[in-house]
């Protein structure tokens, strides 16, 4: 299998090292950092190829931030002899666009469920239009340890508002909230939050940021907030026991 490898960044290397892992693949790595590149290309094993490749490739895979990933979709897509699937976190615009771009190759979007340092985990997966390369891709996904499932892209894309947009607004609230305690004052409850700031806080914050402009979930989090703000005990308790 003959990759492109479209962004360079930690999500891209860690796709490019499960296929090269798992399904024996030769990767070329394209980004407009093309520093980022060669590094991706030295730590992965590989090739950095600049951004105006006109090369064919088994597969392309588009690892790109969200805002700039149908842009990318667009130019490298034909370049695919086979497959275009994507790893952005959103799959309902980057679909449409592979289908714009390569209507007559196979494609998928992947969402791996994770950082790429917790990996293996969950990947949510939309196949578009499949065939032995989107299997590939696939097979090489299980055989890292990993667990993909399907889904449609409507459904992936409405539960990233709760699961990335809200709850990470809420961890990112309550660190911009509290104060710093002396570690004897933590309860259970506060020791977990404190280590789900942690985490999201270790992150990239591009990424987040990209989250956060791509789907609606931090009003509701405000919202719920100015109402437990505002409730008095009653409507405090009727609003913990509707939740329990």
């Amino acid at each position: 299998m003959n990759v492109l490898v479209v962004g360079a960044g930690s999500m891209g290397r860690w796709l490019a090292r499960t296929l090269r892992d798992h399904a024996d693949a030769s990767v070329a790595f394209a980004d407009t950092d093309r520093d980022a590149a060669d590094a991706a290309a030295a730590a992965v094993g590989g090739r950095a190829v600049p951004t105006d490749i006109r090369e064919r490739f088994d597969v392309v895979a588009v690892a790109v931030p969200m805002p700039v990933a149908d842009v990318a979709i667009e130019e490298y897509a034909p370049l695919s002899d086979g497959a275009v699937v994507d790893v952005t976190g959103q799959m309902a615009d980057p679909l449409a666009a592979m289908a714009a771009a390569a209507p007559d190759r196979q494609r998928a979007s992947l969402h791996p469920l994770f950082a790429p340092a917790n990996a293996p985990g969950s990947i949510a997966v939309v196949t578009a239009a499949g065939g032995e390369w989107v299997d590939a891709v696939v097979d090489a996904l299980v055989a890292a340890g990993n667990e993909p499932f399907e889904t449609t892209a409507p459904e992936h894309d409405t539960a990233m508002k709760s699961v990335q947009a809200a709850a990470h607004a809420a961890v990112i609230a309550y660190a911009a909230a509290t104060a710093e305690v002396p570690d004897r004052f933590h309860t259970p409850v506060s020791s977990g939050m404190e280590s789900l700031v942690e985490q999201v806080l270790g992150g990239e914050a591009h990424v987040y940021a990209d989250i956060q402009r791509t789907f609606d979930g931090a009003e509701a989090v405000a919202a719920a907030a100015r109402e437990i703000a505002d409730a008095d005990h009653e409507a405090f308790a009727a609003l913990y026991e509707e939740l329990s």
